[in-house]
């Protein structure tokens, strides 16, 4: 077997374009946009920065 090489900084893109699109898509023909929601138990910093990455891109989009 072959091993192949994927660029997952290219696959991470075309994926996030993808939902840009549908995002627009469903906020043009008047439904909601997708929200995030998360809750935190507990005072874990490597928590909250994971929840920071997750936040970030959606506030871009918005």
């Amino acid at each position: 077997m072959t091993a192949k090489l994927i660029d997952g900084k290219a696959i991470a893109k075309t994926v996030r374009d993808k939902v840009k699109t549908g995002v627009a898509a469903r906020v043009k023909a008047g439904k909601r946009a997708p929200r995030l929601a998360v809750i935190l138990v507990g005072h874990d910093p490597a928590s909250q920065v994971y929840v920071g990455n997750k936040n970030a891109p959606a506030k871009k989009w918005a």
